[in-house]
């Protein structure tokens, strides 16, 4: 079955080419939940073979992230707060995890834009407060696209140096995801003490 499904998804990147990449990635930084993983490390397995090309996939992808991004700062600018509070539980935003956002937006500043780009669960939501305080455009995009860029390359050259062994991908996908999640840990590990010697 699961032997069924990489193949599936395979297909499915390579059918769809950059431009899926592209929506795929915009739908993801978006409120509705499409798992990065799943569109770019078998993506990079496809560079891997010869069928795709790194650089235009990651275009394609830190381009579309910055997209989607771009949708949730311009929703949320044009709704404002009350209303994502009172009705966000009907985008996928949940009041909860919308002040969790925002408690880190206002702990972190501008920056967080790229950090939060970094945390599964908030990494999609950290433009509506970005929307909401008006961020500056030209400092929303470029910290979004630093973040993405970063986070889209980490799972590119995982599906890329993994893909000599295609029974590796099939068999071990939750960890490569783990192992994602872990650098990006060591990541924000290592901006928290830095951010701490800044404020000493």
């Amino acid at each position: 079955m699961l032997h069924e499904f990489i193949d599936w998804i395979l297909v499915t990147v390579n059918g769809w080419g950059y431009a899926g990449i592209f929506i795929l990635m915009a739908l993801e930084s978006t409120v509705l939940p499409v798992p990065s993983e799943l569109v770019l490390i078998p993506a990079g397995y496809l560079a891997y073979q010869g069928k795709m090309g790194l650089l235009p996939i990651l275009l394609a992808s830190t381009v579309g992230s910055l997209a989607g991004a771009f949708v949730n700062y311009g929703f949320a600018l044009l709704v404002g707060r009350p209303f994502l509070e009172r009705y966000g539980k009907y985008f996928f935003v949940r009041p909860a995890l919308l002040h969790k956002t925002d408690v880190f937006f206002t702990r972190h500043g501008a920056v967080s834009t790229f950090t939060g780009r970094l945390i599964p669960g908030i990494r999609h939501l950290i433009s509506l407060p970005a929307g909401l305080c008006r961020m500056k455009i030209p400092i929303f995009a470029f910290y979004t696209s630093l973040g993405a860029g970063i986070w889209s390359a980490i799972l590119i050259a995982l599906g890329y140096f993994i893909g000599g062994n295609e029974e590796l991908l099939e068999e071990n996908l939750h960890l490569v995801t783990l192992a994602v999640l872990v650098f990006v840990g060591l990541t924000l590990t290592g901006y928290y003490f830095w951010q701490r010697r800044q404020t000493d």
